[in-house]
């Protein structure tokens, strides 16, 4: 399980450099912040399933960009 937690936060890194262009806005910087955050939660509460991981990022992400969108 650590080693698909490391994976996920690397990719969000990853994800999340190239976007270094430019200031980030704060919808940005909340969807990438949901995304890691709902993928380490999915991982742990689906027993470490690839579909838990990737639904916990995608539903962290849509939570995070419209969090990030009011602020």
């Amino acid at each position: 399980m650590n080693t698909k937690v490391l994976i996920s936060v690397a990719a969000a890194s990853l994800i999340a450099l190239t976007a270094c262009g430019t200031n980030p806005s704060n919808a940005q910087i909340g969807t990438a912040t949901g995304a890691v955050l709902g993928g380490v939660a999915g991982s742990a509460i689906s027993g470490g399933s690839t579909l838990g991981t990737v639904g916990g990022a995608a539903a962290g992400a849509l939570i995070g960009n419209e969090v990030g969108k009011k602020r």
